[in-house]
């Protein structure tokens, strides 16, 4: 590979066509032409020596050494970003960015530790994106951002994971509901009702699946619904048996009721994860010391798990 050749502009232009997929994306953000991003990803290949992108059934598809170009770049220009920032905290200001991917459950916990420190710290950007745990995984696998939040962490040899928080699963059922005023409930009794319960692949569904087949049941009837307001809404209606964490019920009567079922105590944690080949940004290790200093303070201090000290930061 010949470094002479290769540019910061060339390496903008190959990371653009790699997270568009397309060549016509890339120059209408970047403001070129086709032909002008075209030749500089020729240029860029003929550097590197190696193809890094292939045209298959009129869709872009990214080489095993386009992949690895793409980690490398990521690394450099977080690299050149943390410089920026510590040359705006040398002139006294105090900005950058922490970019945070979450399950949807997250939502309900996480903002409660952003907006203090937001409040704190103004200018530190905080651009999230949330979705359900195979959108974040795949964000995870391709090192979109600096954080995670899971409940169920990926165990990968490049994921570093802390737990912060316990997190209680419920069983909640609508007032009329035959089992609503029913004492002494068993796990089995449950099953022969309708439940409802989020996608394949949900942290909450795996666990309570699990618990499901460790005993031996097996769920007469079930729906899949996209959200936990979805299910919410449906419980509230009659419409079956919910299963959901503890922190997205609201308190008071809304509509359900939260039932014990006894032998059954499903639980699980919410984890900040990090990776630990991708460089983290300073505004990112800034906040998961943010949070490690003040879980108690602005979380509910009965399901705290503080082991946020165990995160080895690069």
């Amino acid at each position: 590979m010949d470094l002479r050749h290769i540019s910061f502009r060339l390496l903008e232009v190959f990371m653009s066509v790699v997270k568009t997929g397309s060549i016509s994306e890339t120059a209408r953000s970047l403001h070129l032409t086709q032909p002008t991003v075209s030749l500089q990803m020729k240029r860029l290949q003929e550097a590197v020596g190696e193809p890094l992108v292939l045209m298959q059934q009129q869709k872009l598809v990214v080489t095993e050494a386009g992949l690895e170009l793409f980690k490398t770049c990521q690394q450099v220009f977080g690299q050149f970003d943390d410089y920026k920032d510590f040359l705006t905290e040398l002139r006294g200001g105090e900005r950058g960015r922490c970019k945070i991917a979450m399950v949807n459950t997250a939502q309900y916990i996480l903002p409660k530790l952003l907006g203090p420190y937001s409040n704190l710290h103004p200018h530190v950007e905080l651009p999230l994106e949330i979705g359900n745990r195979a959108e974040v995984l795949a964000r995870f696998e391709r090192g979109e951002d600096d954080i995670y939040v899971f409940s169920h962490p990926p165990s990968l040899e490049h994921a570093q994971a802390a737990r912060f928080l316990q997190n209680p699963l419920e069983f909640i059922v609508p007032f009329d509901h035959p089992l609503v005023n029913a004492t002494d409930i068993s796990l089995g009794q449950l099953t022969r009702y309708r439940f409802l319960l989020r996608e394949p692949g949900s942290a909450t569904r795996m666990l309570f699946e699990s618990e499901l087949q460790t005993r031996g049941f097996v769920l007469s009837n079930s729906v899949q619904m996209a959200s936990n307001e979805a299910i919410r809404v449906a419980v509230s209606s009659g419409m079956g048996v919910g299963v959901l964490s503890r922190h997205v019920l609201p308190q008071g009567e809304h509509g359900f009721k939260v039932l014990k079922v006894k032998e059954t105590q499903l639980a699980s944690h919410w984890y900040f994860v990090v990776r630990t080949d991708r460089h983290i940004s300073h505004a990112a290790r800034s906040f998961l010391q943010f949070a490690q200093n003040h879980l108690e303070q602005y979380l509910d201090a009965r399901w705290v798990c503080n082991e946020l000290n165990e995160l080895k930061l690069n």
